[in-house]
């Protein structure tokens, strides 16, 4: 083995062991985003439960906001946790988290027009376009599915 063997072979242990901290550093990193996750996840819910005892028109509106967007942050944790498990990725997730934050939004925009005598054209559009987004991401969701089912 002369000179120049060893030199790749060392300069192969720098990058595997500087690979191997990065991939633990990247574990590391996703576990803080789990954790920060769940306590996002656990002041929404709180809120949540604030709003039950607020049973006025906007408090339930708050409550249906804040439960929405609870489900979705618990469908990144779900993400993050497949991640740390070595799951393979999956897109039914992200096409959920889509949908929910669509009908979050047309919940709160309606929410906002109903206390308005005529509710503005943009707002209407807002509506119809998140319905739209709802229908795109529903026909994404059954065709990833059905691909998953038929490989």
């Amino acid at each position: 083995m002369d000179l120049h063997d060893k030199l790749d072979e060392h300069k192969y242990d720098l990058t595997e062991v500087f690979r191997k901290i990065l991939v633990k550093m990247d574990i590391l990193f996703h576990m803080a985003a789990a954790l920060l996750l769940l306590v996002a996840c656990g002041f929404m819910l709180w809120f949540a439960f604030e709003n039950i005892f607020n049973p006025t028109r906007d408090g339930v509106i708050h409550l249906v906001n804040d439960v929405l967007l609870a489900l979705i942050i618990l469908e990144l944790l779900w993400t993050v946790i497949r991640f740390l498990k070595r799951q393979k990725f999956v897109l039914a997730p992200f096409l959920a988290i889509g949908i929910i934050a669509a009908v979050r939004r047309i919940l709160l925009v309606e929410a906002q027009t109903s206390f308005m005598e005529h509710a503005p054209a943009d707002k209407l559009y807002e509506i119809g376009l998140s319905a739209a987004v709802v229908l795109v991401l529903m026909i994404a969701y059954f065709l990833s599915v059905k691909s998953e089912t038929d490989a």
